[in-house]
Order: structure tokens, then sequence, then C-alpha cells
């Protein structure tokens, strides 16, 4: 087993390697502090690694994306949401039989108890729908306490996955002040969604195809990247043993952030502001290289990735099939490509490494879809379950994590005296 060695005042202190399948490498401090009496300063965590997992592989110099395995290019080609959440979740994909009773069970738990439906009615009617579906998530704790124990994790999970794309749906139908739409048990995940979303119980609603296979396919490249912010959170509250409800209700709040999950809307706000300027991608790709502009170049580089986005690539066709299917034109499409064609040309940004990412596109199909603005981090978080879920049940019944408890370096005042108030 290979190791590193510390020297530190004059004395020298041995550390395990780890490598993962992947031929990742770290160094093993986990008796750094005991040992030496020192911690690692890593503000954002870019250098340090959480914990160990087998759920999801990055490589972003590469521009690699894999789910337990399988290429996120061929998931998003072959297969449908429900069978991605549970690879993610239980580690292969389901048989024929597997795979009919998961569906069985996603769709006979979709129901929301009906004391829930009527919390809704207290909500003000311009609340954010991500408010909403954390704070019912949060809620399914307390209308589901036979879900709340390790033991019964597998019934909190379908409860979870089936419930959250009602609850959303509620959220936007309450928002509208139009009457709910409860799901049918012949509808896919994605059709069930769809119909709940934009259905009206005085007429029929034939959900389309094109729409249909859209939507899972945005969920299924949205399913899991990794310790991002809100996984990270998920495994944080969840390394305090709070239920599966608690932890995935606190990555909602993390991922509503505009860093993290709003990024997709920021992108459509510049491109709505580049068309309502006359649609001059070019004076906005210059402003973008200028830093006294204050402009930034929304949906291009990421954190991770240091090549294209392989989930951008996918998301690029997706956009010119699915609208050129739906006969929809959309101006900022053609805005969007623009940018993207002159950027890939630009040194600026090729030296930067500046590619579009996933978000680049995403928002432009929710908007072909119907999907309101306000509602696509909403649309994050549904596509996001099975990832968070994948790691807190990782994390509470494989790997049996302690607490997550970080260090700092203290920089505030020394001791201080305290002063009697009539001497302040």
């Amino acid at each position: 087993m290979s190791s590193a060695k510390l020297i530190l005042d004059g004395q020298e202190y041995e550390f395990r390697v780890i490598v993962g399948t992947e031929a990742e490498k770290a160094f093993d401090i986990t008796s750094l502090r005991s040992a030496t009496g020192y911690i690692t300063l890593d503000p954002g965590y870019a250098n340090t690694g959480s914990c160990e997992s087998a759920i999801t592989f990055i490589d972003g110099e590469k521009g690699v994306l894999r789910y337990r395995g399988y290429p996120i290019e061929e998931l998003a080609a072959a297969a449908r949401f429900p069978e991605v959440c549970h690879l993610l979740i239980y580690g292969h994909l389901p048989n024929r039989e597997e795979l009919i009773e998961w569906r069985r069970q996603l769709t006979l738990n979709s129901y929301a108890h009906e004391t829930m439906i009527n919390v809704f009615d207290h909500y003000p009617p311009h609340a954010h729908p991500m408010a909403i579906l954390s704070a019912m998530i949060s809620s399914l704790s307390a209308f589901y306490p036979e879900a709340n124990t390790a033991e019964t994790l597998d019934l909190a999970i379908m409860y979870l996955l089936a419930k959250a794309k009602t609850l959303a749906a509620y959220s936007y139908k309450k928002s509208r002040g139009e009457p709910i739409m409860y799901p049918l048990a012949e509808l896919s995940y994605a059709a069930n969604f769809l119909r709940m979303m934009f259905g009206h119980p005085a007429e029929p609603y034939e959900v389309s195809p094109v729409v249909e296979r859209a939507l899972d396919l945005l969920l299924i490249i949205h399913a899991d990247h990794e310790q991002n912010c809100s996984t990270s959170t998920v495994r944080m509250v969840g390394s305090s043993q709070a239920n599966l409800f608690a932890a995935v209700s606190a990555g909602v709040c993390a991922l509503w952030g505009p860093l993290h999950g709003g990024a997709n809307q920021a992108v459509i706000e510049m491109l709505q502001n580049i068309e309502a300027d006359g649609g001059d991608y070019k004076k906005y790709i210059r402003m973008a290289k200028d830093k006294q502009s204050g402009f930034r170049l929304m949906g291009f580089g990421h954190r991770v990735y240091k090549n294209f986005d392989p989930r951008a690539r996918i998301l690029k066709k997706a956009c010119d099939d699915v609208l050129g299917e739906m006969g929809v034109s959309d101006p900022l499409l053609d805005i969007a490509k623009h940018l993207e064609e002159a950027a890939l040309k630009d040194e600026f940004f090729i030296e930067r490494k500046l590619y579009p990412n996933v978000d680049f596109y995403s928002g432009i199909i929710y908007r072909a879809i119907g999907i309101p603005t306000n509602m696509f981090t909403v649309m994050f978080a549904l596509g996001r379950l099975p990832g968070w879920i994948a790691h807190y049940r990782e994390m509470r019944l494989e790997r049996g994590e302690r607490i997550h408890r970080p260090r700092q370096v203290y920089t505030g005042e020394n001791v201080r005296k305290w002063i009697p108030l009539d001497e302040r």
C-alpha cells in the first residue's frame, strides 16, 4: 500500500493513499489533527474528499459522467427516469419484473395525503414553488411517521420519489389558483407530472410523447452529479441520522441558490435581455471579456468540467429535436446558438475552458414544454431526487459515516474581559 509523507517541524508523518476504481487518488488525513495538531484549510472543499462513494463518477478534464458505471450518453438515449432512479439508489438496472413492480409502486404511492392538500391553501399565491416544495417534503415525515426509521428507509424512498412530483405540480396549480389534478395509474412518471401540471378537470389532457420524452431526458441528466452543494448538504444533514425527508428538504433549500439550481433561470433571463436589446449577441460577447462591464456570460464554464459538459452535448441536440417536433420557434435558442458558436471560436473562452454547461440549454427546453421560469429549480430538484436519495442511503446503510463536523481556523478576537453595561 502506497503512502504519503508529511514533514512538519522536523518530524515525519505518514498517511495512506487511497486509490479509487477510476484511479482517483487521495491522502487519507483522518488522523492528521490527532497526530500533528494541524488541520487542512480548503475553503469551498475544492480539494477535499468528504466521503468514498460508489454512485457517480466524473472526470472533469475529459468531460465524462457515469452513473454506477453507465455513461450518461447511453442512459439518456435508452433509459427512462424510473430505471435511472432504481440504478442510482440500488446499484443495478432493474430486470423486467423489478421494473414493473417499481413503476407500479411509484404510481400507487404518488397520491399525497388529503390533509397535506389543504396545507397548500395556506401559502400565499406568490410563494415561490421551491419554498413550498422544501416545506412539503419536510412535512412528509409528519404525515408518514411509519417511514422515519432506518428499518423503513425503502418505504420512505418510495414515498418521496412518488409524491414529490405530485407536491411540485400542486404547488404550481395553487400558485395559479387552478384546481389540482390527481395522478393516473396508467401514465408514466413524466406523463403524470405533465398532466398534473397542465391538465384541467373540465377537459381532457393528452400528453405529447415528444414532451414526455424531453422531460424524461431532463430528469435523467440531472439525476446525480457527485458531491455538489445540495448533495453534500443531504449527506451532512443525514449524518446526524435525521430522516430522509428532513435531509432532502435541506437539499432542496441548497439547490434553490442561483449559483446552483437557479443557474438555468439566470441563462434564460440573460437571453431575454439580449433579445430585448436587439439580439446583438456579439455585444455581449465583448462585454463578457471586459472585466469593467460587470456582465457575466451565464451557462458557460463549470467548476468540475474543464472540457465540454457531456450533459450540454445531449441537451443541445435535444433542443433541436424537441423544438422541431413541437413546431416551436424560439428566438432565444437562436441567440444561444450564436453565443455558443462565437464563444467556442474565441481565444478568450478557449484559454479559460469556458464551454457551455447543462444550464445553457435546459431552460430553453423547459420553456418549450411550458414550464414557467420560477419552476425551473423545482424541475432540477425532481431530477436530482434519486441522487440525493442514493447518497443518503449509501451513507446510512452502506458506509456508516460518522456525523459530519468540519473544523475551522479561528480568526476572531482573543480572550476579552467582560465590560459591565454602565462602563461601555
